[in-house]
C-alpha cells in the first residue's frame, strides 16, 4: 500500500470515528455536569428538578412528576428548584418559596401552575397576583411580610446560584446526585424522563455500594 493511500484510509477511519462518537453521544439519554455539584440528600440519591411556573412544558409534565413521586424508591429524595436565570423568572421563585415558608406550597403548587397556564393570571401584575391570592383564601399582607422575610430571600438567591452552578439553560431539568443531568430532549420525550432517571438512580446506587 502506498503512503498516499495509507493516510487516505487514515483519514477515512477518523472520520468514520468521529462520526460514531458523536452519534453515540447524541443518543445517550442524560450527560455529566462538570463539575460536580455537592448534594444535601442526607445520604440518598438526590434528585433534582429545575423547573419555572411559566414553562408550559414544566406544567405539561406535572402529572408524571407526581405520579412517579408516589412510586420513587425510599432512598431517593426528590426536590424541586425554581430556575432563576433573569429576574421575570425570580419573582416566581420567590412565589414558590414565599408559599412553601407559608406552609401552603403542597396545597397551591398546582394551583400556580393552572392560574399560569389555563386561567392566564398574571402574577408579575402586583394587583392580579393579589387578587389571585385573595379568591384562594391567602392574605395578600402577609404574602407580602413572608416573601420579604431572610429565609424566602436566601433561598430565592440560592435558586439563583444554583441555575448557574447547574449550568441550567432551559427547564424541565433534571439532575441526579448532583453530576448526572437529563432532559425530555436528552431521554427522547417527556415519557421516558423517569425511566432514565431511575436508571441512573440505579448507577448511583452501585457507585455507593
Amino acid at each position: 500500500m502506498s503512503l498516499r493511500k495509507a493516510l487516505s484510509l487514515l483519514v477515512a477511519l477518523l472520520a468514520f470515528a468521529s462520526a460514531g462518537s458523536a452519534w453515540s453521544q447524541a443518543g445517550t439519554p442524560y450527560s455529566l455536569l462538570s463539575p460536580p455539584q455537592p448534594t444535601e440528600g442526607g445520604g440518598k440519591i438526590e434528585v433534582i428538578e429545575f423547573f419555572w411556573y411559566g414553562c408550559p412544558h414544566c406544567y405539561a409534565l406535572e402529572p408524571a412528576v407526581n405520579a412517579w413521586l408516589k412510586t420513587a424508591p425510599k432512598d431517593v429524595v426528590f426536590k424541586r428548584v425554581p430556575a432563576f436565570p433573569s429576574e421575570a423568572w425570580g419573582r416566581d421563585a420567590a412565589m414558590f418559596y414565599t408559599l412553601e415558608a407559608m406552609g401552603l406550597l403542597d396545597q397551591y403548587h398546582q394551583k400556580v401552575f393552572d392560574a399560569i397556564h389555563k386561567d392566564k393570571v398574571n402574577f408579575a401584575n402586583k394587583a392580579k397576583r393579589d387578587e389571585w391570592l385573595k379568591s384562594n383564601g391567602i392574605d395578600p399582607a402577609k404574602y407580602a411580610e413572608v416573601e420579604k422575610s431572610f429565609s424566602v430571600v436566601s433561598k430565592v438567591s440560592r435558586a439563583r446560584q444554583m441555575t448557574e452552578s447547574y449550568k441550567v439553560d432551559s427547564v424541565p431539568r433534571f439532575i441526579v446526585n448532583g453530576k448526572y443531568v437529563t432532559s425530555g430532549e436528552q431521554a427522547g420525550g417527556n415519557e421516558k424522563i423517569f425511566p432514565v432517571i431511575d436508571q441512573i438512580a440505579a448507577m448511583a446506587r452501585k457507585e455507593k455500594s
